[in-house]
């Protein structure tokens, strides 16, 4: 007898209009130039006790733990009908627990499913739902040296050729045909890498199923984060670039606040 296969939501267009996203004419690319530090004055004997420097966190972020999570987005970023997660979508275990046999595509396969786009686990994570369409959204900030970042990222760039279509199976036995594209995204940041991955295949019951995932992942300065937009069905771009937007404009604020602060 076959395996049973997990329930998998019906694919839908995800429809954004009049959702309160950024639009293309209101999302123009923002430029995040970082200030130059001030000069420090000449010590004198009156000069006050300095203001202790924040603990050097991972990855030698200096964000403190609250401001890592105040940096992440939110539903209200992205306007209706996105909402906090109500848990790992069903397409998540059901699709992305796979195997294949092409060498870096294991990997990603392995990341996208771990959810450690930047090589390691987050250092704080935000979950996006749209209950219309049964979208998901990802955020994480990581927990990675830009130098690992910047590798990363390198390494993301050699999928689209690397990985461009290959083959894998789910644990239950389902074939698929996995895609990989390069996907722009908006000019923010101090590196930056998108992808659009599909996966497609058909049920042992004939149903034909396609997930549609977008992929980004951004550094700004010492810190990074990276997300995943997906679906079953299409996945139109409007979300990913708002929370791409977002997230690097957001993050650059917080490190500023916090170099202000010491």
């Amino acid at each position: 007898m076959s395996p049973e296969i997990p329930h998998l939501p019906r694919a839908v267009t995800l429809s954004l209009t009049g959702a309160g996203l950024l639009t293309a004419g209101a999302c123009a690319a923002f430029g995040l130039n970082h200030p130059a530090s001030a000069p420090h004055p000449l010590p004198t004997l009156d000069r006050p006790a300095p203001t202790p420097r924040p603990s050097a966190r991972a990855g030698g972020s200096s964000l403190s733990d609250e401001q890592a999570q105040a940096a992440l987005i939110g539903p209200s970023d992205l306007g209706d009908p996105w909402t906090a997660t109500r848990g790992a979508a069903t397409w998540h275990d059901g699709l992305l627990k796979a195997r294949t046999s092409a060498g870096e595509c294991q990997r990603l396969l392995d990341a996208l499913y771990s959810d450690e786009l930047l090589g390691g686990p987050a250092r704080v994570t935000a979950g996006l739902d749209d209950a219309d369409t049964d979208a998901q959204l990802r955020y994480q900030i990581g927990a990675r040296r830009p130098a690992d970042v910047d590798a990363v990222l390198a390494w993301l760039r050699t999928l689209p050729a690397r990985c461009a279509r290959f083959t894998a199976t789910t644990e239950l036995g389902l074939e698929e045909d996995v895609q990989v594209v390069d996907a722009p995204l908006p000019e923010v940041g101090d590196a930056r890498q998108g992808l659009r991955v599909t996966v497609a295949g058909t049920t042992p019951d004939e149903q034909e199923f396609r997930l549609t995932l977008d992929v980004a992942a951004v550094r700004v300065g010492e810190d990074a984060f990276a997300l995943t937009n997906g679906g079953l069905g299409d996945v139109p771009n409007d979300a990913t670039q708002a929370a791409v937007q977002v997230g690097a404009l957001r993050l650059a604020e917080i490190r500023k606040q916090g170099r202000a602060q010491v």
